[in-house]
């Protein structure tokens, strides 16, 4: 509870300033989110530096150039994370070890630099690209909140058994519905803003599907590296990445539905 009441304004403050303070709260964010990472899939050996290099490189190209710049700091982890292989007493295989550390990078990286994107909507009339921010933080603590909520008071049928036993059926559909709540009074056109009211519907039903997914993911890789949390930096919350999984996905995913839309 004190981590919410603490983080919750901060990070809101940094959303709506925009620019290089939300550049740095995700930077930071992404950082303490890859060293987890690297930490989870230790046994993999990843090429912790390489991947710090591009989860720094694809946040600050997406601050400077936009999608492009993005785009070329995830490739960039590419050739460094090969040459630090080069140089390194690893023997595991470069499949792997590179492999391993440029999923790191795109799943927190690029997931975090469409927070960046998203947030950079220009504007004329209205403050856009803080709304569509918002709209993307709220929609996924709704779905989550509802989800969670629906699944302790009806849940019957388990969401997936295997990766994630607690998610059910019932609170999925519950967290759909409460995306879609927030996305369309938030974004629908009779406000004059910039989502036709299908697609403010379409949009937070996105957004929820990403955020479930999200959350799978991470399950599913701390199922294979047999722990339950990622970290303890949060205390009771577990780590950063237990914080923002579902961020991770839902984000990418709300930015390029507003591509899709003509938005961006």
């Amino acid at each position: 509870m004190l981590v919410s009441a603490i983080g919750l304004p901060v990070v809101l403050a940094l959303v709506w300033g925009g620019g290089w303070w939300l550049f740095t709260l995700l930077v930071l964010a992404a950082l303490i989110g890859m060293h987890e990472y690297c930490l989870l899939i230790r046994s993999l050996h990843p090429l912790v530096l390489a991947g710090y290099a591009g989860i720094v490189l694809t946040l600050l190209g997406a601050e400077l150039g936009g999608l492009p710049w993005a785009v070329a700091g995830l490739f960039a982890t590419i050739p460094i994370a090969f040459a630090q292989y080069g140089i390194s007493t690893t023997r595991q295989p470069a499949t792997i070890a590179v492999g391993t550390t440029l999923l790191g990078v795109v799943w927190i990286g690029g997931g975090l630099a469409t927070f960046e994107l998203i947030r950079a909507i220009p504007a004329s009339d209205h403050h856009l690209g803080q709304l569509a921010a918002y709209t993307v933080l709220l929609a996924v603590f709704a779905a989550d909140s509802a989800a969670y909520g629906m699944g302790r008071l009806l849940g019957r049928h388990k969401l997936s058994p295997v990766l994630s036993p607690g998610k059910t059926w019932e609170g999925f559909f519950a967290g759909v519905i409460a995306a879609i709540a927030v996305s369309f009074f938030a974004l629908y056109n009779n406000h004059n803003v910039f989502l036709a009211i299908w697609q403010s519907l379409l949009f937070g039903a996105i957004i929820a599907v990403a955020e479930a997914l999200g959350d799978l993911f991470e399950s599913s890789l701390k199922r294979d590296m047999h722990v339950k949390d990622t970290g303890r930096l949060l205390g009771g919350h577990g780590g950063v990445l237990d914080r923002i999984d579902s961020l991770l996905f839902a984000g990418a995913a709300a930015f390029f539905a507003l591509v899709a839309f003509g938005v961006v």
